[in-house]
């Protein structure tokens, strides 16, 4: 199978350097809509949907590959040798973000330099480590996905999205949320949230950002602070941000960011 029609794999920009963009969890490569141009003038930019999100191949999705994260690291690192990657940066929001960084351990030679835009290598309460949610709440979570999808979609967007002045980037979540196969969504959900990558921080060899923002239900403070502290080489950047997407509610925070970074 082609995996520029698998995981609907756009290049545009004028420059070399190649650079990655990854979405979150029931969103698509349109949520890089205004921070991806803004590199285009001297970076090669790439972007693509996992498998099961936006025009991606929904054929192509396998339920075991994709229970855990490794599955969607596999395709990434396989994204890199289609497109002859070598050094590149990639740039991974929420989930993507521990899937990047998994890809680069999985092969190093394609990444130069990691951007962890609100990432959680574990979104349990663990002892002295604070992800921010405990077993039962994330049960509940689960099941709430696995008993309503649209329910939970229009429950859950406006906590992910904060800003709740500008109801339209919620609304935005929400759409994308509900156009999700609900069985995808459920495994991919479970993939997400049951993840514990804590251990594999230490073995991330690129340079890496870690974007936080100032509030973020999903990720706070205390998980980006985690992630600076065990990746050997990071980097940690509090933007002027809140909710869980400032690639949506602050773009400009995050190209700058980036800029300062790359």
């Amino acid at each position: 199978m082609s995996i520029i029609k698998r995981n609907n794999i756009n290049v545009s920009g004028e420059g070399q350097k190649p650079m990655i963009f990854a979405h979150g969890f029931g969103c698509d490569q349109n949520m890089w809509r205004f921070v991806a141009p803004e590199f285009e003038r001297d970076h090669k930019v790439i972007l693509f949907d996992h498998v099961g999100a936006g025009r991606s191949d929904l054929g192509a999705y396998d339920q075991k590959k994709y229970a855990t994260l490794e599955g969607y690291a596999d395709d990434v690192v396989e994204i890199c040798e289609a497109l002859n990657v070598e050094n590149g940066i990639f740039v991974g929001h929420s989930v993507s973000a521990m899937i990047g960084a998994l890809a680069s351990i999985k092969s190093p030679k394609h990444f130069e330099k990691l951007v962890l835009v609100c990432p959680s290598p574990c979104y349990l309460n663990d002892g002295d480590y604070q992800g921010g949610f405990s077993r039962q709440q994330l049960e509940e979570l689960l099941e709430f996905l696995d008993e309503n999808h649209m329910g939970w979609s229009a429950q859950m967007a406006p906590l992910i999205m904060g800003n709740a002045d500008r109801p339209e980037l919620s609304e935005e979540l929400e759409n994308s949320f509900c156009r999700t196969d609900p069985d995808i969504a459920r495994a991919f959900a479970r993939a997400t949230f049951l993840s514990d990558n804590r251990a594999d921080l230490a073995s991330v060899r690129p340079a890496c950002l870690v974007l936080q923002c100032k509030e973020d239900v999903i990720a706070g403070q205390q998980v980006g602070k985690y992630v600076k502290e065990h990746i050997p080489d990071a980097h940690l950047a509090l933007i002027d941000a809140y909710g869980h997407c400032p690639n949506l509610s602050a773009p400009d925070e995050v190209i700058k960011a980036m800029r300062d970074f790359v």
